[in-house]
């Protein structure tokens, strides 16, 4: 039994439940990401962005997911969770998982623009920090990038000459 590979077979598993509240996201008119919180094997938060919905601009998939992770365990300390997040987290939610004491982040595509894991900024590598956390790259990468490009594709060809897409 390969450990490695069973290990990223649950980590697959619980990418393709983020992809899915991505996907939920996409149906709502929001940018499809997804994030659930898995805490022994099962799923304690879900949540998918709804910033639009809300016009709230703290509304990512990942910050709705700590609070729903933090409801169902009654207390604010996620410590021993994994976050599954189908984008490279920005830096407030790469924040809030280190204040929620999460232990691992793993996220499938790059975010190149606000990306807080290493593609435009790395908060895993300031030292002294009362918190660490792991962090896990590229699990079901090019299904979370297709449902980006899929939806900003969509998004410029609905907006007519000189509209600029929201973003």
């Amino acid at each position: 039994m390969n450990l490695e590979q069973d290990g990223w077979d649950l980590d697959e598993r619980w990418m393709r439940a983020a992809l899915a509240e991505a996907r939920r996201a996409t149906d709502e008119g929001e940018v499809p990401v997804g994030c659930v919180i898995v805490d022994e094997a099962r799923i304690i938060g879900r949540g998918r962005n709804r910033v639009e919905t809300l016009q709230d601009p703290t509304a990512h998939a990942e910050i709705l997911a700590i609070s729903a992770a933090a409801e169902a365990r009654g207390s604010w300390r996620l410590s021993g969770t994994t976050a599954y997040v189908t984008v490279e987290p920005c830096t407030m939610c790469m924040g809030a998982f280190h204040q929620a004491r999460v232990a691992r982040v793993v996220f499938g595509a790059a975010e190149p623009k606000f990306g807080a894991c290493g593609s435009r900024l790395d908060l895993t590598a300031i030292r002294g920090l009362n918190h660490t956390l792991q962090v896990e790259a590229g699990v079901l990468a090019a299904e979370a990038a297709e449902l980006m490009r899929g939806f900003f594709r969509s998004l410029r060809a609905a907006s007519g000459p000189g509209d600029t897409p929201r973003t």
